[in-house]
């Protein structure tokens, strides 16, 4: 397949946002795979020209725009506070944070799970620390003074209640936190007037049940959370693009679509881009040949290296190989699995802080989050959703492992495929990427039309919550 170098002129027949990489897009290459891919993923792209205004560093920086945020936009969308996995026996609860609020998740019955603000209506005692999780609680009971609560958050009980005549049970049940479900996660919102999360998640529901290996069908197999050297939106944006891996992951280039990348903008909450594994970066002066891509592909298991067939491509041989690799790993049938959803890095977005990929090989969800109350850094967890097995019980939810600023995604032993590499590369840019922000004489950065796109919408609808 010949492939154009990148350094043509734009033309300038075209409107802002309509250029694309000379060569295959990304729909393209899906579509040649032969294998009935999803609909989700050879549909025309979803894209629309959102400006080329800069968006300005101050956003990252400024004190008065991180207690904005908390005041009109935290508060008010929804946002994932645990996988159900995370709550399986009643009693068994999650604190989630943002920012100053903390929030306790917990099932109150088989089929029921609540959330509640995490702070005693006697004097604002937290119940449960931040972050933490636990099991068989009966009630919500005060560490402080022994204040205690039922599960659905009524009144249960208040030491020497003869000095608090004043006290109506019913003006006493706990805040509530809204609370849904989907794809086996709980989401929460802290507006008690906020729409429904179906309005949030706009397109997801129906792409997602196009997928094989539905995301309730999976358990978290790892979990880290890192502290980056940056704004959580700072944090964020760098996963939001392909453009950076001519740079930062340059290793990849004889194997990564990074250019020809496609980029989705189903609406105000969900963006997506996808690129495909196993296909040639148009960066590449001279493609590398089909055995040269597959033995790239194939390099961390040499025993692994298939054979290919007579016009079959590296893709098609690499995903054969990864459907029995993983089918057997973890006992689960992928015989139906299209080469796309098999290998390519596909990322769904959904405001403001989530991204899931409804992949195979890269089967990651992600959340930026502030840390705490500090402008400059932010929390970066990953989790690996794997297929629950279909003999045998499902393994419980990894707990948690904590990476501090410095220490590396490799430290973890085992990280699956090869991604601690990557995810170190990639957040190994956020110090510089903030220092130079705020020394920068330009108070502003450029976006792409295009492969930058989802940030700008990001922003976009970022300023309607702030705004109103």
């Amino acid at each position: 397949m010949s492939r154009s170098r990148l350094s043509l002129p734009s033309d300038p027949a075209l409107a802002p946002g309509e250029a694309r990489c000379p060569g295959p897009s990304t729909r393209d290459i899906i579509i040649s795979d032969g294998d009935n891919a999803p609909a989700a993923l050879t549909d025309p792209e979803v894209y629309g020209f959102l400006g080329q205004e800069d968006i300005p560093f101050e956003r990252y920086a400024s004190r008065e725009m991180f207690d904005l945020e908390m005041k009109r936009m935290w508060n008010r969308t929804w946002q994932w506070a645990c996988r159900e996995e995370h709550l399986q026996k009643v009693g068994d609860y999650v604190v989630y944070d943002i920012g100053h609020y903390s929030i306790v998740v917990i099932r109150v019955a088989p089929d029921s799970i609540r959330a509640f603000h995490n702070s005693c209506l006697h004097r604002g005692m937290q119940f449960f620390d931040p972050g933490t999780r636990g099991s068989g609680k009966q009630f919500l009971r005060c560490p402080f003074h022994g204040w205690t609560w039922n599960l659905d958050g009524s009144l249960k009980e208040i030491p020497c209640r003869w000095d608090f005549p004043h006290v109506q049970d019913e003006a006493f049940r706990l805040p509530e936190v809204q609370v849904d479900t989907w794809g086996g996660f709980v989401f929460v919102n802290l507006d008690p007037h906020a729409g429904p999360l179906a309005e949030q998640l706009e397109v997801l529901p129906e792409h997602f049940s196009q997928y094989a290996v539905p995301l309730e069908d999976r358990y978290v197999a790892l979990h880290t959370e890192k502290v980056l050297p940056c704004n959580w939106k700072m944090g964020m944006e760098a996963f939001l693009e392909a453009y950076h891996v001519l740079a930062t992951h340059p290793e990849g280039l004889r194997t990564a679509g990074d250019a020809n990348a496609q980029y989705d903008i189903f609406g105000r909450f969900t963006t997506r881009f996808v690129h495909t594994i196993g296909s040639p970066s148009p960066h590449l002066p001279e493609p590398p040949s089909e055995e040269e891509i597959l033995a790239v592909l194939s390099s961390r298991r040499k025993e692994d290296i298939p054979k290919l067939a007579d016009g079959e491509t590296a893709r098609s041989a690499w995903a054969r190989q990864a459907r029995a690799n993983v089918g057997e790993e973890f006992d689960c049938d992928l015989s139906d699995v299209s080469v796309s959803q098999m290998l390519d890095s596909i990322e769904y977005w959904m405001f403001p802080n989530m991204m899931l990929f409804p992949g195979i090989s890269i089967p990651l969800i992600y959340r930026f989050r502030p840390n705490g109350d500090d402008v400059d850094t932010c929390l970066h967890e990953v989790l690996f959703l794997r297929p629950k097995p279909k003999n045998g019980p499902t393994p419980p939810p990894a707990e948690k492992i904590r990476l501090e600023i410095e220490d590396s995604y490799t430290s973890i032993p085992n990280f699956p495929g090869g991604l601690d590499f990557v995810l170190d590369q990639d957040t190994d840019n956020l110090q510089r990427q903030r220092a130079g922000a705020k020394a920068a004489v330009k108070r502003g950065e450029t976006l792409g039309n295009y492969q930058e796109a989802r940030i700008r919408r990001f922003h976009a609808t970022l300023d309607e919550f702030l705004a109103s």
